[in-house]
């Protein structure tokens, strides 16, 4: 198409129709005519010439009209013949008749949520309707009232991206297809579908909807953070697969608001009961703490402590090891249950009211992937369609899955050796610190002096590297993922993203939560004893606990991994984006409004990937993990997590409104592969838990020595500190473990011949020195048989609750039910009416049967390997 130059001052600059001002533009695609670009060109001519043979209209729009002078745009109209057949090809639902269900459904002291709502026009932009799949053949049985409004901007779309995904821009070989490609050879820069409107403003064209500007001043901005989304219009504009994300996290959000209580709660608890801490007080106690000698916690660098000197992370450590812990460990993984069951009816719901009932994964597996096409050159004959088809020799898949399963493995094995790299700055810094801080003179500080630990500051620093390394290697596993996913040729968008699904969260798993599990799990366990200490790399001593326990390191690191992840995904998923569109923008800034049309505007924008809602999930899901895996060690997990989604919701929202091109609309009729995932995690879960309370937790100690060990009769916490210590003969202790001259503090002296390290193992001069006691045994007998309790009564509530309650509510089988018999219903009738009219035709030679909306379509290309 050869450009006139128009007067843009004459159009609406949002208009988003041709300058006839009737038809709408479905899609843009731009480009820049480079100097040696004639085989670009060449492209560009033979794949517009197969869009019009596809029955696309096209206008292009010169780049002496652009802002900077240099880039062309070809907008594309899919007139009604070509959305008819697309229409049917793709099955979309389509109104044949009004809902006709009362809905008798009543929420009890509804007026409650009223400040919560939003306008019904924005909740409801829609009437309801009873639907069926398109079928041009029978376009006059459905509701049509105007034939440039019955298929939504979103559906248009997503019609015109299927034509562009699988059109041809080569004569010579008709495997050479796709705008995809197409926008990776840089044949164009951009292929979007356009907003309607600008976001803070209406459009001035009366034939705009103007659904952004009602998106973002309904929902995007942060004002709105209490009131409820608009899913109906979300979806309407973005589609159903965006819809169901925020239908999720909305969902997601307000269940966390319960598990934030109940952790509320359990904080609080350890509060109040601050004062009845036994233990705490006895480690205090000058008489009691203050004369019990600890042993050095590391080689030469470390010398001889008093047990009074971690009073203060003793008390600590009780705000979150205490019986609350046990009982919120048990909610959650209750509360965690209920999540799943409960979303699977909401989802339901949506599956319903979204027209996604019958939408299966069956239609997207027969619609291949244009890059599986072009790579696949061997055919064979699908036996559902009679078609051939390409497919991937059973040689080369196994030998792409074999090498993918390898790369797998291997960069998980590299962030393995990342994470023993941090123990290993642990113990070796351990000694250091403890050497430096001994006489520091932030121990005079008051309030916060006692504090500053040498086990704090190791713990705070090897945190805060463990998260750097954590961010640096995200970066690379994207790519990786990526890679290794596009490697195995998969047949199927949803295969596709099912795949990169697993082995993303495979990669984020390890690397977010490996060195949870090492300070859950493995720090303090295997440390032997004084005069037997267990070494890593022959001379790095195992780290202990911190002496207020494992438990108050895990809080540690949980809360900066999982603070500085929320912390800078939302400053990264915010700032970013407004950056580059800023600095995108700069020259259409001095440009008069007027000039700067509506598919200028988005394309200053940022494009939202095939993968952009990936990541969303991704981010979520991670978070989910934290807020149920390790929860038993932090009550205030889901509180934070729940502050940082009140602010995501809103975030992704101004995201999605401002900052990014409106993204080609998709269905899905569920979340996935995450929904699998979710299921796996809350399992872990309860294991994770059951082992965080039994063997990094001094829960089951205490209650065994109150209930079976206390000697006084009654049941009290007295005495346990001293009955938890085991003792050590100082002159047993190896010459190259003993502190060097000047490491020991002014009050220890030849005297003193014994210390004291936490075990459970007969003194020196016993017939059984040094090996564990009965006690011990006893112990480790109630934390196995606490772990089996807690399992056991966790999944058997789990199961119950998930067979008590249906995955489909009642009233939406009934909705299904009755939707399908009136499809049957109508269209028998429909028919019997038509046969009628036929055969009144053929008896009568004046026929004045209604003539159908379109008699015949004109005869176009149609792209699809479905037929």
């Amino acid at each position: 198409f050869k450009c006139l130059c128009i007067d843009k001052s004459t159009q609406s600059k949002d208009s988003v129709f041709f300058r006839d001002g009737v038809r709408r533009i479905d899609f843009i695609l731009s480009y820049v005519d480079d100097k040696d670009g004639e085989r670009k060109q060449e492209r560009r001519r033979e794949y517009e010439a197969n869009l019009q043979k596809a029955g696309l209209e096209l206008e292009t729009e010169d780049k002496s009209e652009s802002d900077d002078g240099k880039t062309f745009f070809l907008k594309i109209h899919a007139p009604w013949e070509v959305l008819a057949t697309y229409a049917d090809v793709l099955k979309i639902k389509v109104p044949f008749k009004a809902n006709d269900i009362p809905d008798h459904s009543q929420i009890p002291m509804n007026w409650l949520s009223t400040p919560f709502r939003l306008p019904d026009l924005v909740m409801h932009p829609e009437p309801d309707y009873f639907t069926a799949p398109f079928d041009k053949d029978k376009a006059d049985f459905f509701l049509i009232d105007d034939k440039d409004t019955f298929f939504s901007p979103s559906t248009r779309n997503r019609i015109v991206f299927y034509i562009l995904a699988r059109c041809p821009y080569t004569t010579e070989d008709k495997q050479k297809k796709g705008i995809k490609r197409l926008l990776s050879n840089g044949t164009y820069s951009s292929a979007f579908p356009l907003h309607d409107s600008r976001y803070y403003k209406k459009s001035r064209d009366p034939n705009c909807e103007s659904e952004r500007f009602s998106l973002y001043k309904h929902w995007a901005t942060f004002l709105c953070f209490f009131k409820e989304q608009p899913l109906n219009l979300i979806r309407k504009y973005y589609g159903e697969k965006i819809g169901i994300y925020f239908a999720w996290l909305g969902f997601y959000t307000e269940m966390l608001s319960f598990a934030a209580v109940v952790g509320l709660i359990c904080f609080l608890y350890g509060l109040m009961t601050y004062e009845e801490n036994e233990w705490s007080k006895e480690i205090c106690d000058e008489n009691i703490g203050g004369q019990i000698i600890m042993c050095p916690l590391c080689d030469k660098k470390c010398g001889y402590w008093k047990l009074n000197s971690t009073c203060s992370s003793s008390w600590q450590s009780h705000l979150f090891d205490n019986v609350g812990t046990v009982f919120f460990a048990i909610f959650m993984g209750i509360w965690v249950t209920l999540f799943l069951e409960f979303w699977k009816r909401r989802q339901a719901r949506l599956e319903y009211e979204w027209d996604l009932v019958d939408f299966e994964e069956e239609q997207q597996q027969l619609q291949l992937r244009p890059e599986y096409e072009t790579k696949c050159t061997n055919k064979r004959l699908n036996h559902i369609t009679q078609e051939m088809e390409p497919y991937l020799p059973v040689t080369s898949k196994c030998a792409r899955t074999c090498l993918s399963g390898a790369t797998v493995l291997f960069w998980i094995s590299l962030i393995i050796a990342c994470i023993i790299g941090v123990i290993a700055y642990r113990l070796a810094v351990y000694a250091a610190f403890a050497s430096i801080m001994k006489d520091s003179p932030t121990n005079n500080l008051h309030m916060v002096g006692s504090l500053i630990t040498p086990q704090l500051a190791t713990s705070v620093t090897a945190s805060c590297i463990n998260f750097v390394i954590i961010m640096i290697l995200n970066l690379m596993y994207e790519r990786v993922a990526i890679w290794i996913t596009d490697m195995e040729i998969p047949k199927t968008h949803l295969e596709y993203e099912n795949k990169l699904t697993v082995k993303m969260f495979l990669f984020q798993f390890v690397n977010y939560y490996s060195s949870c599990f090492y300070v859950a799990f493995f720090k303090g366990k295997f440390v032997g004893h004084p005069g037997d200490y267990v070494y890593m790399f022959g001379k790095l001593r195992n780290e202990e606990c911190d002496p207020g326990g494992c438990l108050i390191e895990l809080t540690t690191q949980l809360v900066i991994v999982m603070t500085g992840k929320q912390v800078w995904g939302n400053i990264q998923e915010a700032l970013v984006p407004w950056l580059m569109n800023w600095w995108g923008s700069r020259k259409a800034r001095n440009h008069p409004e007027s000039l700067y049309c509506r598919w200028e505007q988005d394309h200053d924008l940022q494009g939202f990937g095939q993968l952009g809602l990936f990541y969303e999930y991704l981010e979520m899901v991670i978070q989910f993990g934290f807020i149920t895996l390790f929860v038993a060690s932090f009550p205030l997990a889901p509180l934070l997590a729940l502050f940082n989604n009140i602010i995501e919701v809103r975030v992704d929202a101004w995201k999605f409104t401002t900052q990014f091109r409106r993204p080609v609309a998709s269905k899905a009729h569920s979340i996935g592969a995450w929904q699998e995932i979710l299921n796996g995690v809350a399992v872990l879960s309860v294991v994770t838990n059951a082992f965080i309370v039994a063997f990094t937790s001094d829960m089951i100690p205490r209650l065994v020595y109150m209930y079976a060990y206390q000697t006084n009769g009654q049941l009290s916490m007295k005495g346990y500190i001293n009955d938890s210590l085991s003792i050590f003969s100082i002159d047993q202790i190896p010459a190259e473990s003993r502190p060097e001259p000047g490491e020991n503090p002014a009050w220890f002296n030849s005297s003193i011949t014994t210390c004291r390290y936490r075990d459970y193992r007969y003194p020196p001069g016993h017939g059984q020195e040094y090996k564990h006691t009965m006690q011990f045994w006893h112990i480790l007998a109630a934390k196995l048989a606490f772990i089996i309790i807690m399992e056991h009564v966790v999944f058997l509530v789990k199961y119950f609750v998930a067979w008590l309650i249906p995955d489909v509510p009642s009233e939406v089988k009934a909705r299904v039910k009755r939707e399908r018999y009136l499809v049957q219903e109508y269209l028998h009738n429909y028919e019997v009416e038509k046969l009628k009219d036929q055969l009144t035709c053929n008896t009568y030679n004046d026929c004045t049967c209604p003539p159908m909306i379109y008699p015949s379509l004109p005869t176009h290309e149609v792209l699809s390997e479905c037929l």
